[in-house]
């Protein structure tokens, strides 16, 4: 059965996985927040900087309620920062503003797996939400071919996981040496900026990881179901 297969134990595996991820981000976080930058910037004002010096001085930045919200809009082009990153001078500070401006530079230079993200996230978000549905149905009327039209439907959002892992190790990278370039940490601030930034990632990897496990736990059971 779809809800009890022997997948689920690997993805339960994952899904431990996944927690610890988000663990260990807050507790990295919060390490490095007690750290304040030696330039003494705020995240805003590090944000600022490299907008400013990228040619991006158009993109405004807003501070947002909540803990580690920070996201880039690509559609509005609006850098938005969690008020503990927007107003802090620390290390967590700078380095997770710096990395949301690392995705308005991919934006600017149409960074081509930020582009393909944009144009599928809208297939994506009809696609997640249509695959389970397909998956119930084929089961409960014992056809195949709506499993493998879910299988389908599935892939696209698991393409969609994959594709953000380069989308946001890149725009780390990218901050990683502007700020450095910029003086806005110092090279021996460079390694609590990595663990900051590379925590974060493991959650990207983790998510990835998940959403694989499970459309290898979906063929399976489609290829079983065929060969009835």
């Amino acid at each position: 059965m779809l809800l009890f297969h022997p997948m689920d134990s690997v993805i339960l595996i994952a899904l431990a996985i996944s927690i610890w991820a988000q663990f260990r981000v807050k507790g990295t976080f919060n390490k490095w927040s007690r750290i304040p930058a030696a330039r003494g910037l705020t995240g805003y004002e590090a944000a600022r900087l490299l907008l400013d010096s990228n040619g991006l001085s158009s993109v405004p930045i807003e501070p947002v309620r909540g803990s580690l919200t920070d996201h880039y809009d690509p559609v509005h082009r609006i850098v938005r920062l969690s008020e503990p990153v927007y107003y802090e001078r620390s290390i967590s500070a700078v380095s997770v503003a710096c990395h949301e401006i690392g995705h308005a530079i991919q934006h600017s230079v149409h960074y081509p797996m930020l582009v393909i993200r944009h144009r599928i996230f809208p297939v994506v978000n009809f696609a997640s939400g249509t695959a389970p549905f397909l998956f119930l149905a084929g089961l409960l009327f014992t056809a195949p071919s709506l499993i493998g039209i879910g299988i389908a439907f599935f892939s696209v959002a698991v393409a969609f996981q994959l594709i953000t892992l380069p989308v946001e190790f890149n725009a780390s990278s990218r901050a990683r040496e502007l700020m450095i370039a910029e003086g806005i940490i110092t090279n021996e601030e460079e390694r609590g900026t990595a663990k900051v930034l590379n925590a974060a990632a493991l959650t990207y990897v983790a998510a990835a990881l998940i959403s694989l496990l499970e459309l290898l736990k979906y063929i399976m059971i489609f290829t079983s179901r065929r060969d009835e």
